[in-house]
């Protein structure tokens, strides 16, 4: 299935855990992998992403034609180091204002491609967004 989202990934523990970007078009997801990458994150893929379902778990990609590709606006779209694909451990749901954060959520899961993954709920223009995605990843059972 093709969505449209971001998918970026860190290493943890030995594997690659991956955090699926989605929201409204032009409400940061870009900004977000962008700013991202600039801490350790690995680019998977921008605008697209094609998810698939292997042994029991959601993994993603980037489709053919955004294969290494990463819009940076204002720029353009440049080619950007990347990994060919992920497990996806993470699901960020982009809101468009700090005030659609809940303060102390209760855990959260949806179903990506019939798997039950963990959401964050994030306004991705904060300057902590990153190193939230991050700790989500770390810390809250997300990687094996």
């Amino acid at each position: 299935m093709i969505r449209h989202a971001g998918l970026i990934a860190r290493r943890i523990a030995g594997s690659w855990a991956g955090a699926l970007i989605e929201g409204p078009s032009g409400v940061g997801k870009s900004d977000l992998a962008l700013r991202a990458l600039d801490q350790g994150f690995r680019l998977v893929a921008d605008d697209r992403v094609e998810t698939f379902v292997s042994n029991g778990a959601v993994f993603g990609r980037a489709p053919a034609t955004l294969d290494g590709l990463i819009e940076v606006r204002g720029v353009g779209v440049l080619p950007q180091p990347h990994l060919t694909f992920c497990r996806v451990r993470l699901l960020v749901r982009c809101v468009d204002r700090s005030q659609g954060v809940e303060r102390l959520p209760d855990p959260r899961y949806e179903v990506v491609e019939g798997v039950a993954t963990p959401v964050l709920d994030l306004w991705p223009l904060e300057p902590a967004a990153p190193a939230k995605v991050s700790r989500m990843l770390e810390h809250l059972g997300v990687a094996d």
